[in-house]
């Protein structure tokens, strides 16, 4: 029998496949945070411009009439692959909400991490079908070579506006700006959204997000995301903290309370883009914006906005632990947990952080882009170091041995199968890829994480996820997936190198760094 969610965890409400992840996150009648209660959903941590969740939904609108004009689409005609917009940036406060104008025209998103160079993007670029490119001024160079390669002419090339700091030194330029489409939007007639004509189930077929992972193993694939497996795993989480949210509130005495989060994991990244920007938005909390990271501009902006929820990776919380003079001279009172995922958090840096802030919530989760970000994480109020806690509500998991049996004990060790309707469509033109990550069983459709785990019983007595190794051969830098083939391809362009082989060593600031033997 599959594992399943503790018996604390609420069930997931229905999660709907007949509608956009837009309507989902804007129309009240979906669930929502009522937008007059909720707080501003993006602030420019460097600059505070933000705009209410009114005026969001207002621009997203906006937005979409004025990509319609500029390229010509219909929200009502062709296919979600005629309409797929790429995003090259860093994070900025209009980042997401483009890719919910996206979806309300019915297209699709591919968001490109803002590390790639200019091979790297085009590849995505190129593999997408992308019909335009945003970016931000800082990386408009390596997008202007990327598009041309792949034949996206100069003025399909947009620039999402930053703060003047973090475009210092950057010449000028003649493109058009997202401000300058929104303003064009807001002059055309309203535009029904593409889902007013879905049929049922067309929101779990239709692509909204293509992200690149590497998946299992290999090159970056494109990771096709419906609308219906962002708006279950946001369900999910929402469904999931629920409980530890309204003890907190009742603790505290706030009645539907809304918290201030931290925004600096790359947009680009599922975590950044799901965890971070879609399950905050939909309860009605802020999120404030930082386009990379800095470690003395986080904690000025953790003191300044007063920020109470932190969504970091570990080698931020190793920076916290070993700059302790530092991170004294500001105020992060205001912070009452922090979460951190990609990459496995070890007790002894938790415990350090701890030494430094007694009462944070220090939880950890586990997730993938091909799960559309969280399988399991810990709640406040069962937090067990080494742990990525308990499954999300709706999500079954099956432990799998090498010789392909099920493992139904506790502590026995097998790769980890993920149920659940946030496990993603595939992955874009590679059918054998998908083939063998992603499986039929008896009771359903399986996704094979390539990770080892074991389930175990916590202090609290609930059902545990502990991933104990990585059966995938992938190098997890930063939280950041590298592909030791994609780095062995490299290295074998250069004439001195005949043959090498890429492997992953441990790194107490990386999480792991890749060691090459030429």
């Amino acid at each position: 029998m599959p594992f399943g969610p503790p018996s604390w965890s609420p069930p997931l409400p229905h999660v709907p496949d007949s509608i956009s992840i837009e309507t989902f996150m804007w129309d009240e009648s979906s669930g929502r945070h009522p937008l007059a209660q909720s707080q501003d959903p993006f602030t420019d941590g460097l600059t505070a411009r933000s705009y209410s969740a009114s005026e969001v939904k207002e621009r997203i609108d906006h937005l979409a009439r004025g990509l319609c004009k500029e390229f010509g689409w219909a929200p009502d005609q062709g296919s979600e692959w005629d309409k797929v917009i790429g995003i090259f940036s860093l994070n900025t406060i209009d980042y997401v909400p483009l890719t919910w104008a996206t979806h309300r025209l019915g297209g699709v998103a591919t968001c490109a991490n803002a590390a790639y160079n200019a091979h790297e993007l085009e590849y995505q670029l190129r593999d997408s079908g992308a019909k335009a490119v945003f970016t931000c001024l800082a990386l408009l160079e390596t997008t202007l070579a990327a598009a041309k390669k792949c034949n996206i002419p100069k003025e399909r090339v947009y620039i999402l506006p930053m703060a003047p700091g973090v475009t210092q030194g950057v010449d000028g330029y003649d493109h058009k700006t997202l401000e300058d489409i929104v303003i064009a939007g807001s002059k055309q007639p309203p535009l029904q959204a593409s889902d007013k004509s879905w049929k049922t189930g067309e929101g779990a077929r239709r692509t909204a997000y293509l992200c690149y992972s590497s998946g299992t193993s290999g090159l970056p694939k494109g990771v096709m995301i419906s609308h219906r497996n962002v708006i279950a795993n946001t369900l999910q989480m929402v469904t999931h903290e629920t409980p530890s949210r309204a003890e907190y509130g009742r603790k505290n005495d706030l009645q539907a309370f809304t918290e201030t989060a931290l925004g600096l994991l790359p947009m680009s990244h599922i975590y950044g883009l799901v965890v971070g920007s879609h399950a905050g938005a939909y309860r009605g909390d802020g999120v404030i914006v930082l386009p990379k990271y800095d470690f003395k501009i986080l904690l000025q902006t953790i003191q300044d906005y007063k920020i109470n929820m932190l969504y970091l990776v570990p080698p931020m919380i190793i920076h916290m632990t070993k700059a302790r003079d530092t991170v004294k001279q500001y105020d992060l009172s205001s912070v009452r947990a922090c979460f951190t995922g990609a990459a496995p958090l070890g007790k002894e840096t938790a415990h350090d952080l701890l030494s430094i802030f007694p009462d944070w919530a220090v939880r950890q989760g586990y997730g993938l882009t091909e799960t559309s970000t969280v399988v399991c994480s810990t709640v406040p109020d069962d937090i067990w170091f080494g742990s990525s806690g308990p499954l999300l509500p709706g999500i079954k998991a099956r432990l799998v041995t090498v010789e392909g049996n099920e493992i139904t004990g506790y502590n026995q060790p097998g790769e980890l199968w993920v149920q659940s309707p946030a496990v993603v469509l595939g992955y874009l033109n590679n059918p054998t890829a998908t083939r063998e990550t992603f499986v039929d069983e008896s009771d359903g459709r399986y996704m094979r994480t390539g990770d080892e785990a074991i389930i175990a019983k916590s202090p609290n007595g609930h059902e545990h996820v502990i991933i104990t190794d990585r059966i995938k051969e992938l190098i997890k830098v930063k939280g950041h997936q590298v592909a030791p083939a994609e780095l062995e391809a490299h290295l074998l362009t250069h004439p001195a190198v005949n043959d090498c082989v890429v492997i992953g060593i441990p790194s107490d600031r990386e999480g792991e760094v890749p060691k090459a033997f030429v």
